[in-house]
């Protein structure tokens, strides 16, 4: 290093490795990912663009169809329990009881859980899939 002129001030030298919070790589992957620019589009023959555009197509296609499927089963699903509620909310109830008791009495769920017990769809998120770990029997409080 060159040595400064006799009667120049020297800058402080700066800190070498400050400390860094304990989250520091996990935050700084963060902000990469975030705000990193755009890739660059992909540069492709004129077959292999074609190619690519044919494959993705179908991929969407294949994708929508699936969903429309399981719109579809949802759907049949949803209008056959809304029958059945319509079915029980026309139907006299047994004795002298009125019209609707039945889906009253459906719909009230009272005692089903137990004593002090929360129903399981307030108890769980509702998802499409189960969890990889249905329950831990290892957890203590």
């Amino acid at each position: 290093p060159k040595k400064p002129a006799p009667g120049k001030a020297v800058a402080p030298r700066r800190k070498q490795g400050a400390p860094k919070s304990e989250n520091f790589f996990r935050i700084r992957t963060l902000r990469q990912n975030m705000f990193s620019p755009a890739p660059p589009p992909l540069r492709m023959a004129r077959l292999r663009y074609l190619r690519h555009w044919t494959i993705h197509r179908a991929w969407q296609l294949f994708r929508r169809q699936q969903r429309l499927s399981l719109e579809q089963e949802r759907h049949r699903m949803y209008s056959g329990m809304y029958n059945a509620c319509e079915e029980l909310r026309k139907t006299v109830g047994p004795g002298s009881r009125s019209e609707g008791y039945l889906y009253r009495v459906a719909m009230e769920k009272k005692g089903i859980w137990g004593t002090e017990a929360v129903p399981i769809e307030y108890a769980r998120f509702q998802a499409e899939y189960p969890g990889k770990e249905p329950w831990n029997h290892e957890w203590k409080r």
